[in-house]
């Protein structure tokens, strides 16, 4: 890593996103043979979820795997199961499990099984996912 990854992490400290986003995301390139170039596109997306950039995050998602990969998590961290459900609605597998697994991490499996049930029940992973016992997850000061 060059002299860019001191000033994404200097800046991320000190809470300069704009700084750090834009220095990260010059560049980053999803699916890059190098993985410093990949490693720092799952970076950039990082630090697109933790500035709270949610409609930027979704906008890389519409073509990116990892932004909705990070988007996806950061709506099961903050506990956001209308929005999970939408995206899973739409097709996007990750949010699906991730929506079983919220269902499942507040104690509702009953949720949890009818949500598999109502969009895919031919998923044995989120079959899977829906019918392991429940463990109380920490979600931002949550849970």
């Amino acid at each position: 890593m060059d002299d860019w990854g001191a000033v994404v992490r200097a800046s991320e400290k000190r809470g300069d996103w704009d700084k750090a986003i834009t220095v990260v995301g010059s560049v980053a390139e999803c699916s890059s043979p190098d993985p410093y170039l990949h490693d720092a596109h799952l970076w950039h997306m990082d630090l697109l979820a933790k500035a709270g950039r949610l409609d930027e995050l979704a906008r890389w998602g519409e073509r990116d795997r990892c932004a909705r990969r990070r988007l996806d998590r950061l709506l099961y961290e903050q506990g956001r199961d209308s929005e999970l459900r939408h995206r899973a609605d739409c097709g996007d597998k990750t949010a699906f499990y991730k929506l079983v697994c919220l269902l499942r991490d507040r104690g509702d499996q009953k949720a949890a099984r009818q949500t598999v049930a109502d969009i895919d029940p031919t998923d044995t992973y989120a079959t899977h996912l829906a019918l392991e016992p429940h463990t109380r997850v920490e979600r931002n000061g949550s849970g």
